[in-house]
């Protein structure tokens, strides 16, 4: 048995529905939830226990990010390859802490430059540095001329061609040990060669790569913006689907008989970055427009409200870690897909925790909070049911709870400096005691 705690006086969500329990309580032991819901229900416990009255604030599941990027360093959309392995991996330890501190306590990742994920994911296990609970990728894995295919050897992307050349590479990614292997099944609208509309893979191709990360226990993420493209990822066995913005009546029937084995990220914070910020990254919004970017919006609005009537699992997430969508901006996706997608808050936050949880891990421990989970939970001064928009706001997250350990202000870029007031009249050897820096 390990530590225990007990909140109480919580608006307690449990994500289990968008219910919400106005005098709720949790009992934590150790990293494991041992109870959680109305107060007068939870029975005595030993008066030893630590106990927090967190008074009416709001208490749900810690978040899952499922288009995640961590290393991603913020720059242009249109140099992502192009940091070194060293400057990737020490913004990937900003991020990881980052991404914690903004509420977001699982990562399912859509992609890794120079395989940064994986030295990621092992230090975060190991309790090295702070982050999410993060399900790993490689480099992402294209075929010649896919959107990923730069030309180059860089540090984003892995090109090879046919079946078992494919086959080859999934391998490879198992041999460095990875849990996601992301492809790009179409383009996109700022590429000159690989449209959106473009399938880059043969079926045969696609059906290769997932059965032989399957045969080796890993999952596959597709970038698929089309229709066909999402009718041939879902088809082939993928698992997760990022984007999905132009769908038609026979992917929402294929979605729909796979709804039991496949999760859709609509996010689009990549779209409106470029709509709300393309000057910053020296476009013109004549470009944005020319390039189909209004027009993809407006087709992800009608295919989302396909997908709820379809009741198809969506997970949130959308390409954060470039200049124009900022690592720490993560929590925008909600608001989105309330005001844009017309969800109820209560649904968007469904998607962030519950269906997020178990798109994030399969085997069931994260994203609602019941007995038995991980206790994974975010303590917010506000009430996202009443105003989405709060959980974007760092300084109204009281505490992030992840596996038991309470964390606070991992979003603050903190410099530390030893007051003379501290020091003044103490030995050699004695401790020094640090503060932020005002």
């Amino acid at each position: 048995m390990g530590k225990q705690l007990i909140i109480t006086g919580a608006k307690l969500f449990l994500g289990i529905d968008e219910s919400v329990i106005e005098d709720g309580a949790v009992w934590i032991d150790g990293d494991i939830i041992k109870y959680a819901g109305p107060a007068a229900a939870m029975g005595d416990a030993d008066p030893s226990i630590e106990t927090i009255d967190v008074g009416g604030q709001f208490v749900m599941p810690g978040m899952s990010e499922c288009h995640a990027h961590l290393s991603f360093t913020d720059g242009s959309p249109f140099e992502l390859g192009s940091p070194t392995p060293e400057s990737a991996t020490i913004s990937a330890v900003r991020s990881s802490r980052i991404m914690l501190g903004s509420g977001f306590t699982s990562a399912l990742s859509f992609g890794s430059v120079h395989k940064v994920d994986i030295t990621l994911r092992e230090a975060i296990n190991a309790g090295t540095i702070p982050g999410p609970r993060l399900a790993a990728a490689g480099k992402d894995l294209g075929v010649t001329a896919s959107n990923v295919d730069s030309g180059g050897t860089g540090g984003l992307s892995q090109i090879t061609d046919g079946p078992w050349n494919l086959r080859q590479a999934v391998r490879q990614q198992r041999y460095l040990n990875v849990d996601i292997v992301k492809i790009f099944i179409d383009g996109e609208g700022v590429s000159n060669h690989a449209p959106r509309d473009e399938l880059a893979f043969h079926d045969d191709e696609v059906a290769a790569i997932v059965d032989e990360a399957h045969r080796r226990n890993m999952k596959v993420a597709t970038h698929s913006r089309s229709a066909a493209g999402v009718k041939q990822a879902v088809r082939a066995g993928c698992d997760y689907i990022g984007h999905a913005n132009f769908l038609d009546d026979e992917a929402i029937d294929v979605l729909s008989e796979a709804r039991d084995r496949i999760f859709v990220g609509p996010g689009i914070a990549w779209e409106m970055g470029l709509v709300n910020h393309h000057a910053s990254i020296g476009l013109t919004r004549e470009w944005v427009t020319d390039r189909g970017y209004d027009e993809q919006i407006e087709a992800s609005i009608k295919s989302v409200g396909m997908m709820l009537k379809a009741d198809i699992r969506m997970m949130v997430g959308g390409d954060y870690g470039i200049s124009i969508a900022p690592h720490g901006t993560y929590a925008k996706d909600l608001e989105m897909f309330v005001d844009m997608f017309g969800m109820t808050p209560g649904k968007a936050l469904l998607c962030a925790t519950r269906d997020g949880g178990a798109a994030a891990d399969p085997k069931g421990r994260v994203g609602t909070l019941e007995a038995g989970k991980f206790a994974d939970l975010v303590i917010v001064n506000g009430d996202p049911i009443a105003d989405i928009k709060v959980l974007q706001d760092h300084s109204k997250l009281s505490a992030i709870i992840k596996g038991g350990v309470i964390y606070r202000d991992l979003v603050n870029d903190m410099t530390f400096e030893i007051k003379a007031a501290d020091i003044a009249g103490q030995g050699a050897g004695a401790d020094k005691v640090l503060e932020p820096a005002q």
